[in-house]
């Protein structure tokens, strides 16, 4: 198949996992016969840039640091990407065009592409529909749901004199009922569900889940005794490490330990200040180690530590950090917030906690600790699923079918 990928970012300007698990999934694609072009962003750049597989054309609107435009100067951004978006698929000739994420650049682009009568497919592993297609100032603008008295007379005026259907043609508009998935999978059931809740005929959509490459899991070795944990991941509140602070006092309290700690991540400054004089006021400070890794070290991070602590407490669509430690035979005490619910089995392979319970979390890290053949059976399942189920050439696979299955469709 030849495949244009449409998306936002796109490595190595990138700034998480979504833009990761593209790339991951085009190499995937490319590896097993496929023609791809990715038409991504600007972003990271000064002006646009292009080769033969990847075309860096499209602007952002407002985020990743980008300015938010009035409406005259949004109208050249939208009618800069509308143009684009035809250029390339005339140029590229596609079977089929392959939507991913989405934020920050012009969500009228849905309407371009439903127009050009191609089969399309979202790949949805975040909340960009959920929560910020609505949010779109250009369709918002045209849908009366934007700007002031002002706002309405122009509206009035263009179309009045027939400019709005002009303006229509070259960076269209529409109202929010016109945007169709017809094609479109998730990463996880949660996401799923929250993408109906807000209002989007989604309930036909498939779920695949993410994948890890399993080829580059280093099994942890045996460890004689468990006073290492582990938290990696962005230091702010909606991944709460601050709980995880919390519970470290609760254990110095209750006069277990000592226990060393690990903080791998980057966050705003206050927020980590804030992480810094939690820890000095519990007194846990001297147990607790500050740093940052790359992705490419997180492995030996978990070969170094006795458990992973997840405390994340928003709706994750997915995450992949417990994964990776269950392939690494890590054990992984979470939270159940969005996507790790369908992951993590309390006892089975895994243990889990309530979100912001402090108590809770210090309770589950002593039981690991005094039970370590229970430990062991949890974390050889934990390992066996995560080989089974979670694999990246799995979940390419998955996607290919689903792919093929949308062009067949036609």
């Amino acid at each position: 198949m030849k495949i244009l990928v449409l998306t936002n970012l796109y490595p190595p300007h990138a700034v998480g996992g979504y833009e990761e698990r593209c790339r991951d999934v085009v190499e995937g694609l490319r590896e097993r016969g496929h023609e791809i072009l990715v038409l991504t962003s600007t972003h990271g750049l000064s002006t646009e840039k292009g080769d033969d597989n990847v075309h860096r054309r499209l602007w952002i609107h407002g985020f990743y640091g980008h300015p938010w435009r009035s409406i005259f100067s949004l109208f050249q951004l939208e009618r800069h990407n509308h143009r684009v978006l035809r250029e390339e698929i005339a140029q590229f000739q596609p079977d089929l065009i392959h939507v991913w994420n989405m934020g920050g650049l012009s969500k009228s682009l849905i309407l371009t592409l439903q127009q050009s009568g191609l089969p399309l497919v979202y790949d949805v592993s975040d909340h960009w529909i959920a929560q910020s297609l609505r949010a779109d100032v250009w369709l918002r603008w045209w849908n009366g749901e934007a700007g002031e008295g002002a706002a309405r007379a122009l509206r009035g005026f263009l179309r009045l004199t027939g400019l709005a259907g002009l303006i229509k043609k070259i960076a269209p508009y529409g109202a929010w009922e016109e945007i169709r998935f017809d094609r479109i999978y998730f990463c996880s059931e949660f996401l799923k569900k929250i993408t109906a809740k807000a209002g989007y005929s989604v309930a036909h959509g498939a779920v695949i889940y993410c994948g890890i490459d399993i080829r580059n899991v280093m099994t942890r070795p045996d460890s004689p005794g468990f006073e290492r944990l582990l938290f990696a991941g962005r230091l702010s509140a909606d991944k709460d490490p601050l709980t995880a602070i919390r519970a470290l006092g609760l254990l110095k309290k209750w006069g277990t330990g000592p226990w060393r700690f690990s903080i791998y991540g980057r966050g705003e400054d206050a927020y980590v200040q804030q992480l810094h004089a939690a820890a000095r006021e519990l007194g846990v400070g001297e147990w607790i180690d500050f740093g940052a890794v790359s992705r490419d070290k997180m492995q030996q991070l978990f070969a170094e530590h006795d458990a992973l602590i997840f405390t994340s407490a928003w709706g994750e669509p997915f995450a992949l950090t417990p994964l990776e430690a269950m392939a690494a035979e890590l054990p992984v005490v979470s939270t159940l917030e969005g996507g790790s619910a369908e992951l993590i089995r309390d006892k089975v392979n895994g243990l889990s906690f309530r979100t912001g319970d402090a108590e809770a979390l210090a309770e589950q890290v002593i039981w690991l600790r005094d039970h370590p053949d229970e430990r062991r059976q949890m974390v050889l399942e934990g390992k066996r699923e995560v080989l089974a189920q979670f694999d990246r050439v799995t979940m390419v696979s998955h996607i290919e079918t689903y792919l093929k299955g949308s062009v067949n469709r036609g």
